[in-house]
């Protein structure tokens, strides 16, 4: 038509589709958001948030911030100041207690906002997780070790294999050729010996076979690891928290068994010296807009294991990843390090938190089609 110029597309949007798209788009926001009225009640919270705060949108929103952190009337002085003076704030590394009594570690931004419907003035809160930063560096030093280590575990594998098969292979002829039987005592032993040292270093190595991934529930593989250790021992009470509205994850079932009974079979031996109670806990849960090393997920499985056995020393929790490296005299220190090479294979991570009666190992695995 003449005269008429064609709209671009995306100018003109339905009212709600905007609304949507701007959810969304808050939603998919690494930084934690609250939009607070002027009655200090959360009208809005973002999905970050509410993973950060451990909160959900129908327990938060309508809610006065105050019941959120009951322990924070520093901060609500601070809220109310901002919005009498309509004054920005902001606070770096903020010790902010949730409900639950969890401490964390912030940057808290308050910044005034003019609510058009009603021209009053709103707060919007960003917090960023001062931790979080701290925790994707370890967690990319420990990938990056775990790395390195099964580097040089496959090198001195092939360093001690090939000479070791040798040395087979001559005490066998070697017994063929004595005519003492009394001798064969001794190439017996070298060849014992060499199978054994054999099977160690196969060990070290971990799984040899390909991954096989397979829509798994994840209660399953934990219910098939709590029945195993149920018959190990009686004496352990093994207690659930499980999620479920967890999905299934793209794994090996096998072998996400075999990562995960290594570490309750840990879990056991640590609470082997309790005077009274030995509880070992699984947990599942949803996990929104986490990163793993260096890459970000919008949602991931969380596996937690809780025993309250004695704890991990202090200078064995940063190497307890590392082959070899064991709390225990009758270790051999592969448990753990077989377990993160697996979680590692499926693009996941296993983190560590140990204190006197508290040890919580806690798997990570990403969720979704593109983590296949």
């Amino acid at each position: 038509m003449p005269g008429f110029t064609p709209l671009s597309p995306g100018i003109i949007r339905n009212p709600m589709a905007t609304q949507n798209f701007h959810r969304q788009l808050l939603d998919n926001l690494n930084t934690a958001l609250l939009l607070v009225d002027r009655e200090l009640r959360v009208s809005f919270i973002n999905a970050s948030a509410q993973a950060l705060l451990e909160l959900s949108e129908t327990r938060s929103v309508g809610v006065c911030i105050q019941q959120l952190f009951p322990h924070q009337s520093d901060l609500m002085a601070e809220l109310e100041a901002a919005l009498r003076d309509s004054s920005p704030y902001t606070s770096r590394g903020f010790c902010l207690t949730l409900a639950s009594g969890r401490e964390l570690r912030v940057d808290l931004i308050v910044t005034p906002f003019q609510d058009v419907a009603d021209e009053s003035t709103a707060l919007i809160l960003e917090l960023q997780a001062v931790d979080r930063i701290m925790r994707i560096s370890r967690e990319a030093g420990l990938i990056s070790s775990q790395e390195i280590s099964q580097a040089l575990i496959r090198g001195l594998a092939h360093e001690i294999k090939n000479p070791l098969g040798g040395l087979r292979g001559a005490a066998q002829l070697l017994a063929r050729e004595l005519s003492d039987p009394a001798l064969e005592e001794y190439t017996g032993i070298i060849i014992s010996e060499s199978d054994r040292l054999r099977d160690l270093v196969d060990r070290m190595l971990g799984p040899k076979r390909q991954l096989k991934p397979a829509a798994v529930n994840i209660h399953e593989v934990l219910e098939h690891v709590r029945s195993l250790l149920q018959a190990e021992s009686a004496e352990i009470e093994l207690r659930r928290d499980y999620d479920p509205s967890v999905p299934e994850v793209m794994a090996d079932r096998s072998q996400l068994i075999q990562a995960i009974l290594n570490i309750v079979r840990n879990a056991m031996h640590a609470t082997s010296e309790n005077e009274g109670a030995r509880i070992i806990e699984l947990r599942s849960r949803i996990q929104r807009n986490f990163t793993i090393g260096t890459h970000r997920h919008r949602l991931v499985c969380r596996v937690d294991i809780r025993d309250n056995g004695a704890g991990i020393p202090e200078e064995l929790l940063q190497s307890i990843f590392i082959p070899m490296v064991s709390g225990r005299a009758d270790g051999t220190g592969l448990g753990l390090s077989i377990s993160q090479s697996i979680i590692n294979q499926h693009r996941g991570i296993i983190e560590c938190r140990s204190e006197s009666g508290r040890t919580v190992f806690t798997l990570y695995l990403p969720l979704g089609a593109n983590d296949a």
